[in-house]
């Protein structure tokens, strides 16, 4: 695939990471106060970004597909020159429709975006050495996130308070500089990303097409046969539906506890950068707890933590605590997306890959807006603070679905005649064998240092 060394892939891949989450930090300060600005209300906003969930929710599977029939370079391309033309609209959109556009558009950017990159990376270092640990890169890319974010909304309201620049209001001209940070990523993408692809030309492409759905079929076909597979995947029914906690109701439950929505919002922005700064801390502490329990029996541990967050954000008095509380739940969550994704690739080989994270991926979708809509009318019909523990609970209990991976790794550490961790891709292997790399709770055996997948951030280029 690639004459790139493992250390020549592992930088490519961080810097792509870097450069594709930095403008998302540039919007989260503005995405709603600049639709504001142009005349939307609160209600008209929530019906506009609709748009990017029910498309996210339809082409996810056939995207990730996609991908692996055709090549992650050509699908990473598109998705990201979508996501460029989004942008660009909506640094003049003034009407419903043009915003609902924009979020249409960034469902297709997100769709086509999801898991290829991480795939690039794991399979471009496993052929430039098959014994490789991949998963050094990937808890680096824990804290890449973290700290594109962080410092793109710190940008970002700096660029606020400077402004407005000329004929440029304050809130567009983050815009602006965002545009130019995803152009620079593009061409940095059509630069840096090696490939050898799959197919190629318009006839290639067709075919390609034409093989997304089998590609899908033979996916889906992996978690009827690996009950490891299906638990970690039903891991995102429960962490979707919880996430609605600390992303929608935190800034409620903060307003509630200050008694000041005003004065919340102006906590909201630095607190938004110090959380994803803690995601960054958390990714970096995954090494640690895969020398300390391993990555099953750490992601489980993880899962409760969180909960235990989330009930802190609900029942502390005072603003300090629940910040605490909510910067702490963000660490969780940055050392969590590792050890879950990791866990995630050692159960199937590089020609799924793209189409198992993109079902992982698409589990969060309906969960989400189920949480959403249980947890915020269960908040007005009774308290912020049940409803937040409501969600804790819930996210508490994904913490079983990791016992059948614990299980897997301690049978393939304890008998290493065995075949191993992955899945191939014939649709007729039996149920729940390990072919591959051990996916258990001793790295010292499976050679792991840390696995990494970015939380899904929330706004405009998510």
């Amino acid at each position: 695939m690639s004459t790139l060394s493992v250390r020549q892939v592992r930088f490519r891949y961080l810097t792509l990471y870097g450069l594709r989450w930095l403008p998302s930090g540039l919007m989260v300060p503005v995405m709603i106060l600049l639709m504001q600005e142009r005349g939307l209300s609160l209600s008209q906003i929530g019906l506009v970004g609709t748009a990017q969930g029910l498309i996210v929710l339809a082409l996810e599977l056939p995207t990730g597909g996609l991908a692996d029939a055709l090549g992650r370079k050509p699908v990473l391309a598109a998705a990201w020159v979508v996501c460029l033309i989004s942008m660009i609209i909506f640094a003049v959109a003034d009407s419903f429709w043009l915003f609902f556009l924009v979020w249409a558009l960034q469902g297709i950017y997100r769709a086509l975006d999801s898991g290829p990159l991480e795939s690039w990376y794991v399979d471009a270092t496993l052929a430039a050495d098959p014994d490789a640990e991949y998963e050094r890169g990937l808890g680096f890319a824990g804290t890449v996130i973290g700290v594109a974010i962080g410092a793109g909304a710190l940008l970002g309201g700096g660029l606020i308070v400077l402004g407005p620049v000329g004929p440029v209001s304050a809130l567009t001209l983050p815009v602006l500089v965002a545009i130019a940070l995803q152009t620079v990523a593009l061409v940095a993408l059509l630069v840096l990303l090696k490939e050898t692809r799959p197919a190629r030309g318009a006839a290639a492409v067709r075919s390609s097409i034409a093989e997304a759905p089998r590609m899908v079929g033979q996916a889906v076909g992996l978690l009827r046969r690996s009950r490891v597979l299906l638990a970690l995947v039903c891991v995102e029914l429960f962490w979707g539906f919880g996430m609605v906690t600390f992303e929608a109701l935190l800034p409620v439950r903060l307003a509630e506890v200050i008694g000041n929505a005003d004065r919340a919002a102006a906590l909201l922005g630095p607190a938004a950068s110090a959380a994803w700064l803690a995601n960054a801390l958390g990714a970096a502490l995954t090494p640690l707890l895969l020398r300390w329990l391993g990555a099953a029996p750490s992601a489980a541990l993880l899962r409760i933590l969180q909960g235990a967050t989330v009930v802190g954000m609900g029942l502390l008095a005072g603003p300090v605590g629940v910040l605490i509380a909510y910067l702490a739940c963000y660490t969780v969550h940055g050392a969590s997306n590792p050890l879950h994704q990791g866990l995630l690739h050692r159960q199937v080989d590089g020609p799924y890959r793209t189409s198992v994270l993109s079902m992982n991926s698409m589990m969060a979708q309906p969960a989400g807006a189920l949480g959403g809509v249980v947890l915020t009318a269960l908040a007005d019909r009774t308290s912020i603070s049940l409803a937040m523990l409501v969600g804790a609970v819930v996210l508490a209990l994904a913490a079983p679905l990791y016992l059948p991976a614990w299980r897997a790794g301690r049978t393939a550490a304890a008998d290493p005649t065995e075949q191993g961790g992955t899945f191939a891709a014939s649709p007729a292997g039996p149920d729940d064998t390990l072919t591959g790399p051990p996916t258990g709770p001793v790295p010292a055996v499976a050679g792991a240092a840390a696995d990494a997948a970015a939380a899904p951030a929330e706004g405009l280029v998510e």
